[in-house]
């Protein structure tokens, strides 16, 4: 018999959302400094090591401070939905579990298998960072590790019509090591690994600090001239260049969202998990925005397309020894985003998983460290086989293009649980109220994240769609076939193991 579309739009009733902060069996053992430092270690990472030098030399120019005031702006609206809703439903998930109870099951599992995928590749492409910058320290100490085993069997090569891919070269096992190394790391417990991250961040965090005390006094103000370029066509440099080196530096914001999901594991998550959330993301945008000011005024943001710009920047100034430490903050910081994005994954899978929607391995929690370590090594296995082969030039826009698909769900909640749950206790609610249409909620925030995420998504899927017609076809088929796979696998298996149509079966 055929279902009604109805039947796919069943909410999860608040009352089960909350019934599962009390029957989870994780350890409350997070408190607001770590989960700041959770959510600075996710944020800063990739965001400044590679992908400024690729926003500023192919879109923005020096104008690349302001594509981080746009990313920052659509974050921060973002970051402020988001307190509200891990303030009001702390639970394991977040946008998952936030889309289950305002939207219904389908839009939660479309959004969550979004949420899957953009995790996954992050977890790659920061894979593929930490092995490029680990190959290149290991170089200057006189270690060569082969080709072979460090660079992916798919590779970015200059095309008639912008970058294309080919194959070949070898298979990155070095970045298939790192993210399982992480993996054993954050099974043994999340307090070992908090402080594993917390070691790490005061690390990356000083290593940047003193590339801007030592690159300021060396900055040419004549390298931020003509600070916005003229627009060369497409998204080349201009306006629209600037909100295209935007949409790349999206995704790196992602860790407000790894916050978020640590709701669970949280000792007081009410509190703590706004000030999680906005303090990191506060903290990062400030150091983004210093970073990419020194960036650019060391050199000339034409010879940043290098996938270590920063010590591209510090060999200007002369100090091969800075040069060095440069490399161990960046190898340190994208360690810590790919420990954080990993421990993320895990806990989206599982709640999906407690939900019936994924196999109950996801769901398994450790005797032991009381962790699920089934779903964790799943996780990070399949981010270490796309990292073996996909180039990071390649995974950055359809990271960004998922980070905007889950931001605007998260607004869209917001504005639905005020509409239909307006006395619902909210310890943290978004800031310069809204008006009503009718029974609507329309709030400024989640309203002007809306739009924001928008902008941020547009140049993303122009572009795609552009080299798709031009015969770049493999960045939309990756993306097609994941969803099509996403839909077969819901009505095949969710739709069947789903909790809670079985609780609405037996009553």
């Amino acid at each position: 018999m055929a279902r009604a579309p109805t039947q796919y739009l069943i909410r999860k009733p608040l009352a089960d959302v909350r019934s599962d902060i009390d029957r989870h069996g994780l350890h409350r053992a997070l408190g607001p400094v770590h989960l700041v430092l959770i959510g600075i270690g996710c944020i800063i990472g990739a965001g400044v090591y590679v992908m400024t030098g690729t926003a500023a030399a192919n879109y923005a120019g020096p104008a690349v401070m302001l594509s981080f005031v746009f990313a920052g702006l659509a974050c921060a609206f973002t970051g402020l939905c988001y307190a509200e809703l891990s303030s009001t439903l702390p639970v394991s998930g977040a946008s998952y579990s936030y889309a289950y109870a305002a939207l219904g099951e389908a839009f939660a599992w479309g959004l969550g298998w979004m949420l899957m995928l953009e995790l996954g590749l992050a977890g790659s492409a920061l894979a593929v960072g930490v092995s490029g910058y680990l190959v290149s320290l290991l170089g200057d100490f006189g270690i060569h590790i082969p080709a072979v085993l460090a660079t992916p069997y798919i590779r970015p090569a200059a095309g008639e019509a912008g970058t294309a891919f080919v194959t070949g070269g070898g298979i990155n096992l070095v970045a298939t090591a790192a993210v399982l190394l992480f993996a054993f790391i954050l099974v043994r417990g999340v307090s070992q690994s908090a402080t594993i991250n917390a070691v790490m961040v005061t690390v990356k965090v000083g290593v940047l600090l003193a590339f801007i005390a030592f690159g300021l006094p060396h900055v040419d103000p004549a390298n931020w001239k003509p600070f916005i370029p003229e627009n060369e066509g497409g998204f080349t440099y201009g306006w629209a260049g600037v909100l295209r080196g935007a949409s790349i530096l999206f995704f790196a914001y992602l860790g407000f969202e790894a916050v978020a999901t640590a709701a669970l594991e949280a000792k007081k998550p009410q509190r703590d998990i706004p000030i999680g959330i906005l303090g990191a993301l506060a903290i990062a945008t400030v150091v983004y925005m210093a970073v990419a000011a020194v960036l650019t005024g060391l050199v000339s943001y034409k010879m940043l397309n290098v996938p270590d710009p920063v010590a591209v920047a510090v060999s200007a100034i002369g100090m091969p020894v800075l040069s060095i430490v440069i490399k161990v903050g960046a190898l340190t910081g994208l360690c810590s985003v790919l420990m954080v994005n990993t421990y993320a994954h895990s806990r989206v899978c599982y709640a999906m998983s407690t939900d019936g929607l994924l196999p109950p391995l996801f769901s398994r929690v450790h005797a032991r460290f009381r962790t699920p370590h089934q779903g964790t090594w799943f996780v990070a296995l399949a981010a270490g086989i796309a990292a073996a082969f996909l180039p990071i030039s390649m995974l950055g826009d359809l990271v960004s293009l998922g980070t905007g698909c889950v931001f605007i769900t998260v607004a869209i909640s917001v504005i639905w649980l005020r509409s239909t749950q307006p006395d619902l206790p909210r310890p943290f609610r978004v800031p310069f109220g809204g008006f009503r249409v009718g029974t609507l909620w329309l709030g400024v925030v989640p309203m002007l994240a809306l739009v924001f995420c928008v902008l941020m998504m547009a140049p993303v899927v122009l572009d795609i769609i552009r080299k798709a017609m031009v015969g770049e076809w493999l960045p939309a088929t990756i993306l097609g076939l994941y969803i099509a796979f996403g839909i077969a696998f819901y009505l095949l298996y969710g739709v069947r193991h789903s909790r809670l149509r079985r609780a609405l079966s037996e009553a």
